[in-house]
């Protein structure tokens, strides 16, 4: 039976990585005393030092991190009432942080990084900077496609990149893959944000892997052909865009589209009210399929707490909390979506390890720009 979700009712701040002195204290001196009195001081200073273990209990954790969600931090700060160990946050720019670890090698701090889209955290892999890390809870909580065979890095979150459109301009019928979108019919129609975008990239590499190059090819180049204008802003825009009559189907990340239903900003929520999901090549391979995900650092100082920290972002607990609070599906099989993803409907997804987003990262790339994609 499905676990209730439950409410986040904390949050807080995101934390400063705290200053990391290496101030080593002369432990390794004998005693040159003996006696009563030397035994009661050994004891009582075993007693503080028993003391002040308790008081920290678990240590410490730093935490590098791309993400910056009020869900997030609640989530950390959750953690630490449970197990003790404290999350210091080092918040950043997903490809900022690759490099600067990069950067510190041996003397980094972070001992966990998480970022969207898993060809960042190929990226990472390939850059040596994680290790792997054996955890039986790891392997039962994410399935194996979305976890590196390697098992340096594993997914904590989905999101799916739908369709949303105007049911005022478009019926429901017409739409079907993401490579029908590239027919005539769609000319001046389509909103998709720029090539850059590693989402996008992920799409693209996506299709490499199921389609073969050629075809790649084929669907990137339709699609510039049919866009309504130049690519522009983030994903939101792109539904601002529908919304606003400048086109009449976005692609975008699901995620972003519970957030405009969600948002302080009425324009983004009154835009949201008036589009529809879709969720693409249901009768075909499935609808492409994302994640944000963490990996142990290869150098960091806290290995062990860095595993009981993902761990934790693994369980059910967390994991009904990114899908209520930030609407993004969970990876652990045992948690159901929130209502709100329970609504948009059912879907299937594209059946492939994640790994190969990072792989064909470089030629999907390379495929947008020869074809004009902004």
């Amino acid at each position: 039976m499905k676990r209730k979700p439950r409410l986040l009712t904390v949050l807080l701040p995101a934390a400063s990585l705290l200053a990391l002195a290496a101030c080593g204290s002369d432990n390794g001196s004998e005693d040159s005393g003996s006696g009563e009195n030397n035994t009661e001081q050994n004891s009582a200073e075993e007693e503080n030092a028993e003391n002040d273990q308790a008081g920290s209990e678990g240590g410490e954790v730093n935490l590098y991190t791309s993400r910056h969600y009020d869900t997030d931090e609640a989530l950390y700060e959750q953690f630490t009432e449970e197990t003790g160990i404290e999350v210091n946050v080092v918040s950043g720019e997903d490809d900022e942080l690759i490099q600067r670890m990069e950067r510190e090698g041996e003397a980094t701090e972070g001992d966990v990084f998480i970022t969207a889209d898993a060809g960042r955290l190929y990226r990472a892999k390939e850059a040596d900077l994680l290790q792997p890390t054996d955890s039986e809870v790891l392997n039962e909580n994410i399935p194996e496609n979305y976890r590196d065979p390697d098992n340096e890095w594993f997914g904590l979150t989905k999101r799916a990149r739908i369709f949303v459109y105007d049911p005022e301009r478009v019926d429901e019928s017409d739409l079907s893959t993401y490579e029908a979108l590239t027919d005539e019919e769609w000319e001046d129609r389509i909103l998709i944000r720029a090539s850059e975008n590693i989402y996008n990239q992920s799409l693209m590499a996506s299709f490499i892997e199921i389609k073969g190059e050629e075809e790649a090819r084929e669907w990137a180049e339709g699609i510039v052909n049919n866009m309504a204008r130049d690519p522009q802003g983030g994903d939101r825009d792109q539904a601002l865009g529908v919304a606003s009559g400048e086109g009449d189907v976005a692609i975008m990340n699901s995620y972003y589209f519970g957030q405009m239903l969600n948002s302080s900003e009425e324009e983004e929520v009154n835009a949201a009210e008036n589009l529809e999901v879709f969720f693409p090549n249901q009768e075909e391979e499935g609808t492409h399929i994302n994640i944000s995900g963490a990996g142990v650092t290869q150098h960091g100082p806290n290995s062990e707490e860095a595993v009981q920290f993902i761990e934790f972002l693994s369980g059910e607990e967390a994991q009904d909390d990114f899908s209520e609070a930030n609407y993004e599906y969970p990876v652990n099989p045992d948690v159901e979506p929130s209502e709100l993803l329970q609504s948009w409907g059912d879907f299937e997804e594209q059946d492939i390890n994640l790994t190969i987003l990072g792989e064909n990262n470089a030629q999907a790339q390379m495929l947008m720009n020869e074809v004009g994609w902004k």
